[in-house]
């Protein structure tokens, strides 16, 4: 097995810091907005490359298994696929692998990460069509097996502006989270993304600002 990433798993690496606060933060945002809509599959998409939306799906998903759910993190960006690096998984069988064979079981295809509670689905072998596999009924069959296996599934998608793949899988997940840059993400880029994601119908749960610079004196408290 490949060394784990420990730089970009700040939730497993330093639990009690202040960055990894906040993403128990927005696991318990999650679930308290969860009142009306149970949010078992999440999506998790940006508005353009280098925003940290892998970073905070990898983190997302930690919290979850930290808190006793059994989780899987699905790295369905197949793309530029970031999940077997951070994890440190051979990604030669991954979802896309899944998507284009008939003789492979989900259950199969997913690995077991040195974290407790934790599983991965990789992307795979990069396809030369991602968007008519994740758009497929087999994607959606595959997700509901899953979702009667795990607790809790968290899915890396390309960026919303980049292509359409997020947008396809919108029908098969519980609700969307939209990670923005403060020093990057374009209020206009960030309105026509939410807008697109609405076309579909899909709930959206939130937004994540990420990048955002505070002096570190105002998390003392957390991270003593």
């Amino acid at each position: 097995m490949l060394k784990l990433s420990e730089r970009k798993l700040i939730a497993y690496a330093n639990p009690s810091s202040p960055i990894a606060e906040q993403f128990k933060t927005l696991r318990a945002g999650i679930h308290f907005s969860s009142v009306d809509h149970k949010y078992k599959t999440i999506l998790i998409t940006s508005t353009e490359p280098e925003s940290g939306k892998s970073t905070v799906s990898a983190n997302l998903a930690v919290v979850y298994a930290q808190h006793g759910q059994k989780t899987l993190l699905i790295d369905a960006d197949m793309r530029k696929p970031t999940g077997h690096l951070t994890f440190g998984i051979r990604s030669n069988i991954g979802l896309s692998n899944l998507l284009a064979s008939s003789d492979l079981a989900a259950a199969e295809v997913c690995s077991q990460t040195a974290i407790e509670n934790l599983d991965i689905l990789t992307s795979g072998t990069l396809p030369p069509n991602p968007n008519e596999l994740l758009a497929s009924k087999k994607m959606g069959q595959i997700l509901e097996e899953l979702a009667s296996c795990y607790d809790q599934i968290i899915i890396d998608t390309p960026p919303i502006l980049a292509s359409s793949d997020a947008l396809v899988l919108t029908s098969y997940v519980n609700g969307v989270i939209l990670v923005l840059r403060s020093d990057k993400t374009l209020k206009d880029r960030a309105k026509i993304a939410v807008e697109q994601l609405r076309n579909t119908h899909v709930h959206i749960i939130g937004t994540v600002l990420n990048c955002v610079k505070n002096d570190s004196d105002n998390y003392y408290y957390y991270y003593q």
